[in-house]
Order: structure tokens, then sequence, then C-alpha cells
């Protein structure tokens, strides 16, 4: 197991609450076992689902919508 040196610098991360719209289909691609594109994420967006003012994305919020709309709300 490797560990930092004492003295660098932190890494920084990216931030599940706040995910450029790209780095949030690679993530998903990587833990989904699914592939995951930009296009499908920016037409959930068309269709509804939530975005950070700054046009990331919270996969929480994103999570909670795809539950939402899977579920059949309005039926």
């Amino acid at each position: 197991m490797s560990e930092l040196a004492p003295n660098s610098p932190p890494r920084p991360g990216l931030d599940p609450k706040a995910l450029p719209i790209a780095a949030a289909a690679r993530m998903l691609s990587a833990a989904g076992g699914q592939r995951v594109d930009v296009e499908m994420l920016e037409a959930d967006i068309a269709a509804g689902a939530p975005v950070n003012a700054d046009g990331t994305l919270n996969l929480v919020h994103y999570a909670a919508w795809l539950v939402q709309e899977m579920s059949g709300r309005g039926d």
C-alpha cells in the first residue's frame, strides 16, 4: 500500500456534489459497469434531471431523480 510522502501537497479530487458532466459520465461508467456518455446525461438534463447553478451534476441529486423517474411517478 503506497502512502503520500509527509510533505507532499494534497491531491485535488472530484467533488461528487459538483461534477462536470464529462467527469460524471466517466465516473458513472466506471462505477456501474455500463457505458454512460455525455449525451445520455445531457438528455436526462433536458428531461428534467437537476443540475447545479454552474451546470455541474450532484450525483446524489441525480440518483434521486433517476429513482423517481424509474418509479413511474405520475402514473
